[in-house]
């Protein structure tokens, strides 16, 4: 056992501070990236947001209004292959070149996902997504994705510590998934006592990914515009968002009425909900590390894509940034005073 005694931040623990700017006006900041991958040597440009593959965020609707902002959808892996060939067969280029194809790591995850790619060989993206990516088992599935699919861009997930991000990438990841348990429907922390503060995890992993010339998606913990502004801030390539983009039109689940009031369900993918719908039940040999919530129906999520993009474009604004590249290098965060924190809660 021991102790490390450094500072860890979250989102919630720090204000970015305001610097002079030549910047007029929010229309004059660019949010789109251009990216250069590291072992598939492909590119892609765009704003780096991501839609979390979840059934309830990673829809097929959902990814066709993002992709109308140039903005990622990580579709979730429940799909079968007839779905995806009636989605691909009246999907535009421009959704098939924002959209990723989520797998786990078991062997009919990875046969499924081949189809896939083969019969869609315009998709760029592999999401290859587990809770916990520190198991060896996860590292070799990584590589064996990486000879199987030597084109493709491979997101790969999640972890939290730099050494990680680093044998993923040499494993053969292009970018890496950073965050445990900090899911607004996440509740490995709660079960498992097990986690890492997600702006320290997203500076120290960023740090580690951006010397070896891959990139991180910081995956949770965003519950406001500012936070994705302070991932971003932080050194975040890509930001990956659940509740966000949860409730709307676009979104999985049904739509529930109380008492006049419109709600759709949200649920992380490790809860007993998601388990009880993909694979039978939570199984005798562990807990479900994740909650069932309704969240009050929000229509279509153009409004909300708004908003966010809205927020970090003003964002940059206040820190002199006319690019979103731009914003970590004009970013100082400073700490807030534990009594301020009920602000962002």
């Amino acid at each position: 056992m021991r102790i490390e005694n450094d500072i860890k931040l979250g989102f919630k623990d720090v204000m970015i501070r305001p610097k002079r700017s030549t910047l007029k006006s929010r229309s004059q900041v660019n949010l789109e990236r251009q990216f250069n991958f590291l072992h598939s040597k492909s590119s892609w440009n765009g704003v780096p947001i991501i839609a979390a593959n979840m059934d309830t965020v990673g829809t097929f609707e959902m990814a066709g209004a993002l992709a109308e902002h140039n903005i990622l959808t990580a579709i979730h892996k429940h799909y079968n292959f007839k779905q995806w060939k009636e989605f691909m067969n009246n999907a535009s280029d421009k959704i098939k070149y924002n959209i990723a194809v989520s797998t786990g790591t078991s062997d009919s995850d990875a046969e499924k996902t081949a189809k896939i790619l083969k019969a869609f060989p315009k998709l760029k993206f592999i999401c290859v997504d587990v809770a916990n990516g520190y198991s060896e088992f996860f590292v070799d599935f990584v590589k064996r994705m990486r000879e199987k699919h030597p084109e493709k861009v491979i997101l790969a997930g999640n972890v939290v510590t730099g050494e990680m991000v680093e044998e993923l990438l040499l494993a053969g990841a292009d970018i890496i998934k950073v965050g445990i348990g900090p899911g607004s429907v996440c509740t490995t922390r709660v079960k498992t006592g097990v986690g890492y503060p997600q702006l320290s995890a997203i500076i120290e992993c960023a740090d580690a990914a951006h010397g070896l010339g891959g990139q991180i998606i910081s995956d949770g913990g965003c519950k406001i515009p500012g936070d994705v502004a302070k991932a971003f801030g932080g050194g975040a390539d890509f930001v990956m968002l659940g509740g966000m983009f949860a409730g709307h039109a676009q979104s999985g689940g049904t739509l529930i009425e109380k008492n006049g009031e419109k709600y759709k369900a949200f649920y992380g993918m490790s809860s007993e909900t998601a388990m009880n719908k993909h694979v039978g039940g939570v199984a005798e040999y562990r807990a479900s590390e994740g909650k069932t919530v309704e969240i009050p129906y929000r229509g279509d999520v153009n409004s909300t894509v708004l908003d966010i993009l809205g927020g970090v474009r003003s964002t940059c604004t206040y820190v002199g940034a006319s690019r979103l590249k731009e914003l970590t290098k004009r970013t100082t965060f400073i700490r807030v005073q534990e009594q301020h924190n009920e602000i962002f809660s």
